[in-house]
């Protein structure tokens, strides 16, 4: 979570002072364990495990990393969600779980170039999830062949994985150059999906009010903020012990912790400072956003939510290259029943009509590169 922000809504606050006064600037800091698989990996492992090392990086839903990679058959990797981890409140039919595990093939797929194989990746092996299921995790994902290959390349895209980010902060008030956006826009996608950039002013305001009026939303249906919440890690010590979903550390969630005021029962209820942080957090960095696109699909089967997830990361790493930092705004995608009238107007707005399906909508511009997200252990995802 983008704590900059935060921590500027709640500035205001004694407890401020309190925590520059008292010394204490360098408390509660992300810990090292919790973010050094972005170090990349020793080349000491299996040739599996330094894939999957590069994999488990991927741009995922609330940073659950619903993955299970079984390595019992030797030269594959059978890949799973991870049932305990879906979304069952915002993402019902596990869409967005589905485009991370898209993700998380592609950065596999990459990797293994880079280490001389061809990854061959057969999308359900045992069949393919009906689009309105609510359970993905009782079949395989894919299951991924890896072929040594010595005559491979490794794919120009694979130096920018561990410089790769969901940059959350507010961005820099400055459109999307041309240039940069001419250079995304020729990025080949598969599955004849496609990417749209916006950045007249006007589209812009308009995208944006679109994105404000989906996470108010989702703040105010309670069971839909309640498992955001629920996957907040707040402090250094649940960092650490998680390594997953939505970290917020630092001295002033240090002191406020402390105090009581940023308990998950306080990020619950309206009217506390925890409550309006999180939505004055959320406005803000959306309102310091001046370009915006969105990645669209032919239809809205499993196999397009799977490449939908592997044309957005490389979208990612190729904005990363270039200097350009991009962020997801996926609220208003979300199946929920309470989102369908606004995501209804939202095709509208853009003239999309079904079967046509937007996977993706996202915040790009220019923002200094933040602290990555914590992952868990590679061993934690793995199944020998």
């Amino acid at each position: 979570m983008n704590r900059r922000n935060f921590l500027r809504t709640i500035g205001g606050t004694g407890l401020v002072l309190a925590a520059t006064a008292g010394g204490l600037s360098q408390c509660d800091q992300m810990p090292t364990e919790a973010i050094q698989g972005w170090n990349g990996p020793v080349n000491s492992i299996t040739d599996r495990e330094w894939l999957l090392s590069y994999a488990l990086l991927a741009p995922n839903p609330h940073n659950m990393q619903a993955w299970i990679a079984d390595l019992r058959v030797e030269d594959q990797i059978i890949l799973f969600a991870d049932k305990d981890r879906l979304l069952p409140d915002t993402d019902p039919f596990s869409r967005q779980v589905m485009i991370g595990q898209g993700t998380f093939l592609e950065l596999l797929s990459i990797a293994a170039s880079a280490r001389g194989y061809q990854a061959n990746v057969h999308l359900f092996p045992e069949g393919t999830p009906d689009e309105m299921e609510l359970d993905i995790s009782t079949v395989p994902i894919a299951r991924i062949e890896l072929v040594k290959n010595e005559n491979i390349a490794a794919d120009p895209l694979f130096s920018a994985i561990l410089h790769r980010r969901s940059n959350k902060e507010g961005y820099r008030e400055l459109a999307l150059s041309e240039d940069h956006k001419a250079e995304l826009l020729k990025l080949p996608l598969s599955g004849d999906h496609s990417v749209q950039i916006y950045h007249d002013k006007d589209e812009v305001e308009e995208l944006r009010t679109f994105a404000k009026q989906a996470m108010l939303l989702e703040i105010e249906t309670p069971r839909t903020l309640k498992e955001s919440v629920d996957r907040t890690r707040i402090g250094a010590d649940a960092i650490v012990k998680y390594r997953d979903g939505i970290d917020l550390n630092g001295p002033m969630f240090w002191w406020l912790s402390r105090f009581d005021l940023m308990s998950k029962e306080k990020a619950m209820t309206p009217g506390t400072l925890a409550y309006q942080g999180g939505i004055d957090y959320a406005l803000g960095w959306v309102n310091k956003t001046y370009s915006m696109g969105i990645l669209s699909s032919p239809t809205n089967s499993r196999e397009d939510q799977i490449i939908a997830g592997r044309n957005y990361v490389r979208l990612n790493l190729l904005a990363t290259s270039i200097g350009v930092a991009m962020h997801p705004v996926s609220q208003i995608l979300q199946e929920y029943p309470e989102m369908q009238t606004l995501q209804s107007d939202f095709y509208s707005h853009l003239g999309v009509r079904a079967p046509e399906t937007i996977q993706m909508f996202f915040r790009i511009g220019y923002q200094s590169k933040p602290s990555p997200s914590p992952r868990r252990p590679l061993q934690d995802i793995v199944r020998a």
